[in-house]
């Protein structure tokens, strides 16, 4: 999710009006909504004054509004959980202990293309695992995923937009 989004998310989350947000983080009244909604729709991008002004507001870290750096484990953890509020990703104790990730679709049903775009993940890993494909074949499958024709499952029906 991008920051607006984020914004979005935590302001609906708290039941706390554009407004209201904006003029407690010391926007003028008259302008704290219309301020509000151009970083929600993403026409600008607050600072990092007002990012933690909004995340103490919201009582969330900063970090849970920015948009992740995945190549810190800080970024990735909080990638992980935005999928969570998004898309139903689940947590739970494997059998041996290990931490394992699910996507629940009993309370996310609108995620089906997600969990096709998985499985097709999953069977290609399994490929990779039983010897029917190489590392150079599977990593091509990954680089250039998805391209159309390419899911064996039915609920892909387009290549999804980037965000």
């Amino acid at each position: 999710m991008a920051i607006g989004e984020r914004i979005h998310f935590f302001r609906s989350k708290r039941g706390m009006t554009q407004k209201y947000v904006g003029a407690q983080i010391g926007f003028d009244e008259k302008s704290a909504d219309v301020r509000m909604a151009q970083y929600e729709s993403e026409n600008r991008v607050p600072k990092d004054n007002l990012v933690q002004a909004m995340a103490e507001l919201f009582d969330v870290k900063p970090d849970a509004l920015k948009v992740p750096d995945i190549d810190s484990f800080t970024g990735l953890i909080h990638t992980l959980f935005a999928i969570e509020d998004r898309y139903g990703l689940k947590i739970e104790k494997a059998e041996d202990g290990q931490p394992q990730l699910y996507l629940d679709l009993r309370n996310n049903p609108g995620s089906m293309q997600f969990y096709d775009m998985l499985m097709d993940w999953m069977d290609k890993s399994e490929a990779l695992r039983s010897g029917q494909i190489t590392q150079d074949e599977y990593d091509a499958w990954r680089y250039h995923y998805p391209t159309p024709g390419q899911t064996t499952h039915s609920h892909f029906e387009t290549v999804p937009p980037q965000e």
